[in-house]
């Protein structure tokens, strides 16, 4: 019988001209049939840590520690997997042939996408809406992904409704913390030591291609 998953598409720092030195885009996915469960459960450490509004790295403090603790250690106990590529922006040269900024970022998703998706399984995207050019972004990935017929729908949903997207936006923030080594935040660099315990790989680093449950791939351009 075929299995059907939802993925949740998010990015960090993709700008151009942001200042950031990484883009970072990633998705937390997770089986069709455990999303209820994962909904009910994530809004339970809501209301037990008494939190309102949505779940965003940039929103860590040492007041809600163990919100986002509860967070991550839900996440690794869970069959949702998580997958992130991430580059060095100003490897981005666009000097070369059919290599412009914009092109570079759709083949991040290429490749954040297309080496994890079965065949035999279903599969449901989703993204971010960012800004008013998301109907154009959502046609040129059906145009790069159109050839994986495992690919039931694209559709685009607001962060802020996606519980999973949120999830997302936290372990990019975490790599992104890392990467650029702030280590200013007590409650996050507690939390990027407790996402590299759970995962047992460095956030700096690419993870085995293997890896599943938690998927790091560094893209060297030089």
């Amino acid at each position: 019988m075929s299995k059907t998953f939802n993925f949740y598409c998010d990015e960090s720092t993709h700008l151009q001209n942001d200042k950031e030195p990484f883009m970072i885009i990633a998705y937390i996915s997770s089986a069709y049939n455990q999303l209820e469960q994962h909904k009910l459960h994530l809004k339970m450490l809501k209301t037990k840590h008494q939190i309102t509004g949505e779940c965003k790295w940039s929103k860590v403090s040492e007041s809600k520690y163990h919100y986002y603790a509860d967070l991550i250690d839900y996440f690794f106990s869970t069959d949702m997997n998580f997958r992130a590529v991430i580059v060095r922006k100003s490897q981005i040269d666009e000097n070369r042939s059919n290599f412009t900024y914009n092109d570079f970022y759709f083949r991040m998703y290429y490749q954040l996408l297309h080496h994890k998706i079965n065949l035999e399984y279903t599969y449901n995207i989703y993204f971010d809406v960012k800004d008013t050019n998301s109907n154009k972004k959502l046609h040129t990935l059906k145009e790069i992904l159109k050839w994986n017929a495992s690919i039931r729908s694209f559709q685009f949903i607001k962060s802020h409704e996606s519980s999973f997207m949120q999830l997302a936006d936290l372990l990019m923030g975490a790599i992104n913390y890392k990467l650029r080594e702030y280590n200013k935040v007590l409650a996050k660099n507690r939390l990027v030591e407790r996402i590299e315990k759970h995962s047992k790989v460095p956030l700096h680093n690419s993870t085995p291609k293997n890896s599943d449950k938690f998927n790091l791939f560094f893209i060297d351009l030089k």
